[in-house]
């Protein structure tokens, strides 16, 4: 694939850099841990990005915190609402109650009850609509028309990009001999982020995308050459299923990506269980998606240094206890 690392229009440092001093205070710089038992069964050295750990336990306040810190006094005063299938929709709830403003959030109706609380917890108002991504943002745009709300999007600005690629920026520094970054692609904001920052410290890295067979979005659009509506999308890694990605973030993964692979559902489900047995942590399906493609031997980093965004710890406790 292409390795352009200057396209145009695509998120620069300098953005990325600018959203990392807002955010020191209210992102924790997460871990970077070295894997045993990934490393022995790759034969490479592999480390975690435990992005689990972070306030409402995902990356996603990253990119929520540095849209809304940018709003003016008086859209404040108007409120903001976005539309989100969980980890979204509680980052919008807790920068929307740092920055004092009214949050509403349309969430699918199949949203797990710990994502659902989450947001509740942190003061948003809920709607719930549908079960697919499409369904949800044309619920969010009529009400946001309707009352006059300022609408977060969940991957498709570049404020959203820029917070999501602090996540690449700590790798980067931390980590600058690194030759693979894996990040779960899903809309593409984590994805486009971390690509931005890692490919302009560090040309020679590679990034790559990793998402459901089931609702491989990004891999469709690269695939087709512009964003493509899935069909369906139905996965376990339900922060992964959007049913198609935006322009912006396609132009990232196009220019700037290595490739993005796909893995299945019991390809996810045994790296979720894998990183709970052996490293101690509580992750989520979608946060476990871009491991699978190490356990799954998608990938084969022949002997390299790989870095891998584990993106949220959001776990249904239904699913803990049938995993343990």
């Amino acid at each position: 694939m292409s390795q352009v690392v200057h396209g145009e229009g695509l998120v620069g440092l300098t953005e990325i850099e600018a959203a990392a001093r807002r955010l020191v205070g209210i992102a924790v710089p997460t871990p970077l841990i070295h894997s045993d038992f990934l490393s022995e069964m790759v034969n490479a050295p592999v480390r975690l990005k435990f992005e689990s750990l972070q306030r409402a336990g995902s990356f996603k306040i990253r990119g929520a915190y540095n849209f809304i810190s940018q709003l003016s006094d008086e859209q404040v005063s108007r409120g903001i609402i976005t539309y989100s299938s969980g980890n979204h929709g509680q980052a919008v709830a807790l920068a929307g109650k740092l920055r004092g403003v009214r949050v509403v959030v349309v969430m699918p109706t199949t949203t797990p009850k710990v994502k659902r609380d989450g947001a509740e917890r942190f003061g948003a108002e809920l709607v719930f609509e549908g079960t697919t991504s499409v369904e949800r943002r044309a619920r969010a745009e009529e009400i946001a028309k309707r009352e006059r709300l300022i609408i977060v999007p969940p991957f498709d600005h570049r404020h959203i990009i820029a917070g999501a690629g602090t996540v690449g920026l700590e790798i980067a520094k931390e980590w600058p001999d690194v030759d693979y970054v894996l990040a779960p692609a899903g809309g593409g904001g984590l994805l486009s982020g971390v690509a931005a920052s890692v490919k302009r410290l560090h040309p020679k890295a590679k990034v790559i995308g990793v998402e459901p067979e089931g609702a491989a979005s990004m891999r469709a659009a690269l695939d087709n050459g512009s964003p493509a509506l899935l069909g369906h999308a139905e996965t376990i890694a339900d922060g992964l299923a959007p049913s198609i990605v935006s322009q912006l973030t396609f132009e990232h993964a196009r220019d700037l990506v290595y490739d993005v692979l796909t893995v299945t559902d019991e390809a996810i489900r045994h790296a979720t269980a894998s990183i709970i047995e052996r490293h101690k942590a509580v992750v989520e399906f979608s946060g476990a998606t871009a491991v699978a493609a190490l356990t799954s031997r998608k990938l084969d980093p022949h002997g390299g240094r790989v870095a891998v965004v584990i993106s949220g710890g959001n776990l249904d406790p239904l699913f803990l206890r049938q995993l343990l």
